[in-house]
């Protein structure tokens, strides 16, 4: 780790540069990068006038985002999905976020695809695009065709690309390791898991056959079904570096001039795309991530077709119910329908009040319940299912956020092409649909076939599991470890009450002796007041004082602690 720290010293000092410039100054005096910054350059940074405070906090934290470079850029898009997680000011702002990255040159892609082939590129292309398609910050699509006459795109990775995405994730790791504390205090209870789950995306983005193998998984679901297409993958001249697909042309599914000189219905289309989409959801478990208008086109006869798989979602069985429970529990006005398939849909589900829960969503179902269906947006409800799923912290998996924000996408291409276009009209038939699937016949026996499972697997277990404790017991060495939490105001009201109770106890011993003291035979030097002798009158004194102060205790209103 020390390792570590020091290779990447020169890049972390310029992260906390960049934290300073932008307002960050808590962020670097608070935590470990505070010993990075050089005594002369303090200064400098506190005196200096921050123009950038005349923007927001949120603002400032995606400028810093796109001055730290694409790794960084990639992490906070891939967090403007993660809705439990921060806060919807920083989402929004982070979904403005675009790596723009220019191409590399085209020299260098030849050179990586013969790499790659292990052999010259004229031996497997015909023909081959100097002029790439597109460019993002992992690699560039270039247009080609194949000795055998098909057209494909090429997808190669930028040189260098995956040393340079390694360097990057270990520094993240670092300067989590370097402001843990910090981001903790700031509500991210978890900034290690988020850095090792983006670092298992970066890892599967960076390999292609990854995104080949969701593509030939989708042409298979989709194999009987006319009106929707996914091009084919060429798994022979595919590695983890490029990747070979069949070109499939077609304009933007936003083209409504295009689609109706072509004299298709844009009304037709936007409902056939819906479907597509939520088949993908309700029924397949598998689905698109990222349908916007560029990934998704039509060609002539209307079929529909997906490119760039690159971000694909996955829901569970239970999982997929769940999801679909809380809309239909949202259709029904059920909020504590909508409660409990949210806690089946969580992976932690530790609500500390269920009734407030209960009150928020049933709020939620009055405000949309009182809409035209007209005036309901799904933008809208998303926005106020994250809120919850924010606020109680809710740790769904992320697939959840994933199908919110393609349906966002999806409702806005939808109002492009159809005036009358309701997301909630189309996603009511599937409520049913899963609804008869989940308590099908079939579904039934493999629960309770799994169920049955489990059980005659724990029967298995149990007798070597008892085994093993009789014999701790029996020899002593079964601990048990017991943690208490929440007890601090009950000891320090023990520890009040004791101290109370050794003060009542040595004010009555002082009054007994003050009241023995009287029948003492003193010597003649022992002076007398009033004829009592004055230790007597001191044992009244102290028991008086020690009297009035446990009066004034008794008196005293508890101290409210300051919430920490």
């Amino acid at each position: 780790m020390f390792k570590n720290t020091i290779s990447n010293l020169s890049r972390i000092r310029q992260v906390a540069e960049v934290l300073i410039r932008y307002g960050f100054e808590d962020v670097v005096t608070s935590t470990a990068l505070r010993r990075l910054v050089p005594q002369s350059r303090r200064r400098s940074w506190l005196e200096g006038e921050q123009a950038v405070f005349e923007t927001t906090r949120w603002e400032r934290i995606r400028m810093i985002i796109e001055e730290l470079g694409p790794t960084f850029i990639k992490l906070a898009q891939a967090l403007s999905n993660r809705a439990d997680l921060l806060p919807q000011p920083l989402i929004d702002e982070f979904e403005k976020l675009q790596s723009n990255v220019p191409p590399f040159p085209v020299a260098q892609a030849r050179q990586i695809i013969e790499r790659e082939l292990g052999r010259p590129l004229e031996e497997v292309f015909a023909d081959f695009e100097e002029v790439p398609l597109g460019s993002a910050s992992i690699g560039q699509v270039h247009g080609a065709r194949l000795l055998t006459g098909e057209k494909v795109v090429v997808k190669v990775q930028r040189p260098d690309v995956q040393d340079k995405v390694r360097t990057d994730l270990s520094l993240l790791h670092e300067l989590v390791r370097l402001t843990a504390g910090f981001l903790k205090k700031q509500g991210l209870s978890n900034p290690q898991d988020i850095v090792d789950a983006f670092e298992r995306s970066m890892t599967k983005e960076l390999d292609y056959t990854s995104e080949a193998r969701s593509m030939e998984q989708f042409r298979k679901l989709y194999e009987d079904y006319d009106t929707f297409y996914i091009p084919k993958p060429y798994r022979e001249l595919s590695t983890s570096c490029m990747l070979v697909i069949e070109f499939v042309s077609g304009c933007k599914i936003t083209d409504k001039p295009q689609l109706l000189e072509w004299g298709l219905s844009p009304e037709k289309v936007a409902e056939v795309g819906m479907d597509v989409y939520l088949t993908q959801i309700f029924e397949f478990g598998a689905f698109h991530a990222d349908p916007h208008p560029g990934n998704v086109l039509v060609r002539p006869d209307g079929t529909l077709v997906l490119i760039d798989f690159g971000m694909v979602g996955r829901l569970t069985k239970q999982q997929k119910y769940a999801f679909a429970g809380v809309f239909i529990g949202m259709a029904r006005q059920d909020a504590r329908s909508m409660a409990l398939n949210f806690r089946r849909l969580a992976l932690t589900s530790e609500i500390p009040d269920m009734r407030a829960f209960e009150a928020d969503l049933s709020q939620l179902i009055e405000d949309f319940a009182s809409l035209d269906v007209k005036e309901m947006s799904m933008s809208d409800l998303a926005d106020s299912l994250q809120d919850v799923i924010y606020r109680y912290k809710l740790q769904v998996p992320g697939a959840v956020f994933l199908i919110l924000r393609a349906l966002v996408i999806l409702e806005g291409i939808g109002k492009v092409l159809h005036p009358r276009f309701n997301t909630f009209e189309f996603v009511r038939p599937y409520g049913a649909k899963i609804i008869a699937e989940q308590y099908s016949r079939e579904n039934i026996q493999n629960e309770a076939l799994y169920t049955g499972t489990q059980l005659l697997a724990l029967l298995q277990t149990l007798p070597t599991d008892v085994r093993q404790i009789v014999r701790k017991i029996s020899r002593g060495d079964l601990r048990l470890r017991v943690e208490l939490s929440g007890y601090q105001l009950l000891m320090a009201k023990a520890d009040e009450l004791v101290g109370r109770g050794i003060l009542a106890a040595i004010t009555v011993a002082i009054i007994l002796f003050a009241g023995l003291s009287l029948l003492g035979n003193y010597s003649p030097a022992m002076p007398y007041y009033r004829g009592i002798p004055v230790i007597t009158w001191w044992a009244l004194a102290a028991g008086a004082l020690l009297l009035l102060i446990l009066l004034l205790l008794g008196t005293r209103r508890p101290r409210r602690r300051k919430p920490q």
